[in-house]
C-alpha cells in the first residue's frame, strides 16, 4: 500500500493569503483617514486612482516624485514590538524630498515586505504611514504587502514608499534662485530621523554594548525610545513658510550628511557655509559620537546633527521666515549665509565650534 502525499500549496510554501486579507481590512480605517477629494476609489483595487483634472488650475504644472525607505531603523522597531511610528518616517523620507522643490505633496503608495504575514502588525505599520500622510498633506492611495517567507524570517520586515507631488513650473524652487547674500536657516530635527542607523547599531549595541532598555540619563528616556523617535515631516511647514515669505530653496538632511545635501541645491558659483556655534546637537549624537570614538567629521557625513530641513532666503525675508516658523511650532534660527564660490572647492562647509 502506497502512502498517499500531500499536493504542495502556497500555504505550505509560508505563504498565508487569508492573513493578508485580513491585514487589508485591519487597515482600512487608516487609510481612508488620509483622502483628499482628488481620489477616487478605495483601497482595494490594483492601481490608485487621482483626479488629474485637479491640476488644471496649476499654468504649467511639473509632477515631482520621490521614493525612500527608511533603513535599518526598522531593525529598532522590530525588536521593541513597536510598529506604528515607522510610517512616520516613511512618510517623511519621501515627501519631505518632494517638498524641496517647491511641491505640494499628493499623493503615495508604499510597499511593505515581510516573512509573515502578522495583520495586526501590517495593520500597525500601515497606521504610521496614513498618520504620516495626514501629517504631510497628502493621500495614500495604495500599496503592496509582500510575504517573502524563506528569504525573511518570521518577524523581520521592511518598508518602502514613493510619492507624487506637483508644482508650478515658475514656482520651482532650487539653485537658480539663491544669491549672494542669502541665509542659511536650520530647522531643527526630532532626532537622528532615518539616517546613520548602521552605524548607531554598529557604535551602541556592538562597541558600547548598550540595550534598549537601557535608560540613558543624558537623554531622559530609554536608548531605544530615542531610536525609534519619528522623523519629523515638514512638508506642511514649508509650503506655509513658502506661501509667507520669500524662499530659494530648501535642503532635506538626510543620508550624507549636513553638508552634503545642502550642496546639492547650491549653484556652482556660490558657496555656503553654516556656522556649528549657531546650535547644539541633542544628546543623542553626543552618545555616539563619545561611545564609538566617532570622528566628528565622521558624525556630520552620516547623522543630521540636530537639523533635518535647510531654507535659503533673501536677507530681507530672515524675520518673518523664522517668525512664521515659530508660529508652527518649527525650532528654526540662521545658520550660515551664501557667499562667492572664492577659493571654495566645495559648495558647503562648516565652520566654528558647536554650541555646548
Amino acid at each position: 500500500m502506497t502512502e498517499k502525499t500531500t499536493g504542495a500549496s502556497y500555504a505550505a510554501a509560508g505563504v498565508d493569503i487569508e492573513a493578508g486579507d485580513r491585514a487589508v481590512e485591519l487597515m482600512k480605517e487608516w487609510v481612508k483617514k488620509t483622502q483628499r477629494p482628488e481620489v477616487l476609489g478605495g483601497l482595494g483595487g490594483f492601481a490608485g486612482l487621482f483626479d488629474a483634472s485637479a491640476l488644471k488650475r496649476y499654468e504649467r504644472p511639473l509632477l515631482a516624485s520621490a521614493t525612500d525607505g527608511v533603513g535599518t531603523k526598522v531593525d529598532i522597531a522590530r525588536r521593541m514590538g513597536v510598529y506604528d511610528t515607522i510610517g512616520h518616517d516613511l512618510v517623511a523620507m519621501v515627501m519631505d524630498d518632494i517638498v524641496v522643490c517647491g511641491a505640494e505633496p499628493l499623493f503615495m503608495t508604499d510597499y511593505i515586505c515581510v516573512g509573515k504575514v502578522h495583520p495586526e502588525r501590517v495593520a500597525a505599520i500601515v497606521k504610521g504611514i496614513a498618520e504620516g500622510c495626514v501629517l504631510a498633506g497628502c493621500a495614500l492611495v495604495g500599496g503592496e504587502t509582500a510575504e517573502h517567507p524563506g528569504l525573511l524570517g518570521p518577524d523581520d520586515f521592511d518598508v518602502a514608499g514613493a510619492g507624487t507631488g506637483v508644482v508650478e513650473y515658475d514656482r520651482l524652487l532650487g539653485a537658480d534662485r539663491i544669491r549672494t547674500g542669502d541665509a542659511v536657516i536650520a530647522m531643527a530635527s526630532s532626532g537622528l530621523h532615518s539616517n546613520g542607523y548602521s552605524l548607531v547599531r554598529h557604535v551602541l549595541f556592538e562597541r558600547a554594548k548598550m540595550s534598549l532598555e537601557s535608560h540613558v540619563e543624558e537623554l531622559g528616556r530609554t536608548l531605544g525610545e530615542e531610536l525609534l523617535e519619528p522623523t519629523k515631516i515638514y512638508s506642511l511647514d514649508c509650503m506655509a513658510l513658502t506661501r509667507t515669505a520669500e524662499v530659494h530653496a530648501y535642503s532635506h538632511i538626510t543620508g550624507g550628511g549636513l553638508a552634503a545635501n545642502l550642496a546639492r541645491v547650491i549653484p556652482d558659483h556660490l558657496h555656503a557655509t553654516v556656522d556649528r556655534s549657531t546650535w547644539a546637537p541633542g544628546a543623542i549624537f553626543d552618545l555616539v559620537g563619545k561611545a564609538g570614538q566617532v570622528e566628528q567629521l565622521e558624525l556630520e557625513k552620516t547623522l543630521n546633527m540636530g537639523v533635518g530641513m535647510m531654507a535659503v532666503v533673501p536677507q530681507e525675508s530672515v524675520d518673518v521666515a523664522l517668525t512664521a516658523l515659530a508660529d508652527r511650532g518649527v525650532d528654526a534660527w540662521v545658520a550660515g549665509e551664501i557667499l562667492d564660490r572664492g577659493d571654495h572647492t566645495e559648495g558647503a562647509t562648516m565652520t566654528g565650534s558647536y554650541a555646548s
